[in-house]
């Protein structure tokens, strides 16, 4: 049996190197390509077909801020945090030795992508161009969407390397984007438990146009005094312009709630 790996391998690189030749036929007047980085293997392939075609065009690598291998020799040294991220096509802890021998000298740059910039590109991707990406695709738009003023006005290529990503961590994901974009609100309301004051809080959020998804009314595992109780909501918003409506809203019936899931406020 003959190993061949995955990216340390001069024909897995050459083969790889066939997505820029398509690149510059589809697009000739391409300015820039953006690639997701892990071992280097597509990368390499890519900057050699490409510079070959057209010297000019910037290459520009992608990788997980936690694995900055390629980052490493080609900008200067980071450590390898290494740990759980989104992106585990690009999670690979040394480049390739064939890769960075044909990448010196053709990539121009390399940029890091955070965790939770990879998450939004996903969602981006797949509220615009319905299109489902594992993390390691989505790695480039995180990239160009982080440094939007590098690429603005310029013909930017993005390769997209996969959709391999498990349904419930996409469904995960999705989520997590909403609360983000403040879409999805977790509030607590502090509450005298007697007839009729829940009634008022859906009123005062169902007046501001929010909708109540889930409600916890919480009596016992709680430090608030007997005859009070904590009202947990989660509520739907348009955005987060609305979602402050409706905090307002409860404000001005009375109430004092509290955000659970603003990231903001590090609550």
């Amino acid at each position: 049996m003959t190993f061949i790996a995955p990216y340390d391998d001069e024909k897995i690189i050459a083969g790889q190197g066939t997505v820029g030749l398509e690149f510059l036929e589809a697009v000739p007047d391409l300015e820039i390509l953006v690639v997701p980085v892990g071992g280097g293997g597509l990368i390499a392939g890519v900057a050699l077909a490409a510079k070959s075609l057209k010297p000019d065009i910037k290459i520009i690598g992608v990788e997980s801020e936690l694995y900055p291998t390629l980052y490493a020799k080609i900008c200067r040294e980071l450590p390898v945090k290494g740990g759980a991220t989104i992106a585990e096509g690009i999670a690979v802890a040394e480049v390739g030795r064939i890769p960075l021998e044909v990448l010196r000298g053709r990539v121009d740059d390399v940029l890091l992508a955070s965790e939770s910039q990879i998450e939004t590109a996903i969602n981006m991707f797949l509220d615009i161009e319905k299109t489902v990406v594992e993390g390691a695709s989505a790695a480039s738009l995180s990239a160009v969407i982080a440094h939007r003023e590098r690429f603005a006005g310029r013909r930017v290529g993005l390769i997209i390397s996969g959709g391999n990503i498990d349904a419930r961590l996409l469904a995960s994901v999705i989520m997590r984007g909403l609360v983000r974009d403040g879409r999805m609100n977790r509030l607590r309301v502090e509450i005298q438990d007697t007839p009729g004051v829940l009634a008022r809080v859906a009123g005062a959020v169902g007046d501001a146009g929010g909708n109540i998804l889930e409600v916890y009314h919480q009596r016992l595992f709680s430090d608030v005094p007997v005859k009070l109780a904590d009202l947990d909501l989660v509520v739907e918003t348009r955005d987060s312009n609305q979602a402050e409506a409706v905090v307002s809203a409860l404000i001005d019936a009375g109430f004092a709630p509290r955000r659970l899931s603003d990231q903001a406020t590090g609550e």
